[in-house]
Parts: C-alpha cells; structure tokens; sequence
C-alpha cells in the first residue's frame, strides 16, 4: 500500500525470536476506513507482529509511526484497542462491572453499556460472573469493551475464535460499521473476511 499521510505507519520492521528471523524488512501503511489483514501459518510471526504494533515489545529493527510520530511519543495507547487470544476481562467480576473497568481505563465510546450488551447479544448478563459464561459469550464481551470504549485503531489477534456463525458475521457487521465512521483495523484471521465495501489489505507472513 501506499499513503501519502497515511494514520498507521510500518517502516522496515523486522522480527527475531529464538534466533530465527520471522519477518525482516516488513514496511506497510494504513489510513482511516482500511483493514490490514494478516495471513500466515502458526508460527509465521502475526501474533509477533500484532505485539510489536501494539508497543508491547519493541522491533528488532524499524519503527512504527501513529499520525507522523513513534507510538512511544505519541497518544497511539489512547487511540489503540487490542483483543488478543485472551479476552481480557476479569472472570472474578460480573459482566458490567467488567465494561466499567474497560470505561475507567478508557475514554467514552458512542454505545451505553445497555446498548453495547444487547448489540452483542448479552443483554439480561448484566450482573453473571463472567466465570459462568460460555466461551463464545466471553469473546461477546470482549467486543463489547470496544463498542463503549473509543478507539480510532482495534488490532484483534484471532477475533472469531470461539464464535459462531451469528457471532462471525456480528464481529464482521462491527469492523465494517468501525471503518466506515473513520476507525482502522488490523487482525490475524485464518477466516475468509466478508466485510462488504471495505478496503482490505492483506500481508501474508511466511
């Protein structure tokens, strides 16, 4: 791809774990309204990748830029929301109190938290321990955090594990309606996207 000002930039990336070279010389861009998805067998260094966008470990070589800055100078965590394998949530505590702690962290998103469980199909969940639900349920709450949270940037590792078909193509309906109101979108998937109007770009890691 290429941006003129693009918002997410990857310039020369390269990753090593365990002394082999997962990808090197990786440069990429993003602007509003686009998802990046990135392909690849396990092992291949998405997840790697997907970690190193996030700022939680730093590149071997390279650096990745939010609006013209390095995301370590810039407010990027502010503007970033990340769903990794884990779902993030606190399974001790109850399903709203689990969005409250996602909205004291975070500032406010365009859904109430009543509209944000019944858009995810967990309205009347309010007060169930999240111990108590069902895998799928537990993936449900996790998009939840990102409807009444505001993130221009989700980066979602693996988003439609546990998920049925309905809870597919709801996730799928979310990142469509994310892009469209300006939002950006970088996932590892080993689903075939049906995300209908969007600019998908894919990077395939070998």
């Amino acid at each position: 791809m290429s941006l003129s000002n693009p918002v997410l930039q990857a310039m020369a990336l390269s990753c090593i774990r365990d002394d082999r070279v997962l990808f090197s010389d990786l440069t990429f861009a993003l602007d509003v309204g686009q998802v990046l998805l990135l392909e690849g067998k396990n092992g291949s260094g998405k997840t790697s990748l997907l970690r190193i966008l996030c700022g939680f470990r730093e590149p071997d070589a390279g650096r990745v830029c939010w609006c013209g800055a390095s995301i370590n100078d810039s407010q990027y965590h502010a503007d970033m929301a990340y769903i990794g394998h884990l779902d993030g949530i606190k399974k001790e505590l109850t399903v709203l109190e689990n969005l409250n702690v996602a909205l004291a962290l975070g500032q406010t998103g365009l859904y109430p938290l009543a509209n944000a469980l019944a858009r995810v199909q967990l309205a009347g969940y309010e007060d169930v321990l999240v111990q108590a639900l069902s895998a799928g349920q537990k993936r449900r709450l996790s998009l939840a955090r990102l409807l009444v949270t505001k993130n221009r940037l989700w980066i979602l590792d693996e988003p439609f594990t546990s998920l049925d078909k309905q809870g597919i193509k709801l996730t799928e309906t979310l990142m469509t309606e994310h892009t469209a109101s300006g939002g950006l979108v970088v996932l590892t998937s080993h689903h075939d996207l049906n995300l209908s109007g969007v600019d998908v770009q894919r990077i395939h890691l070998s």
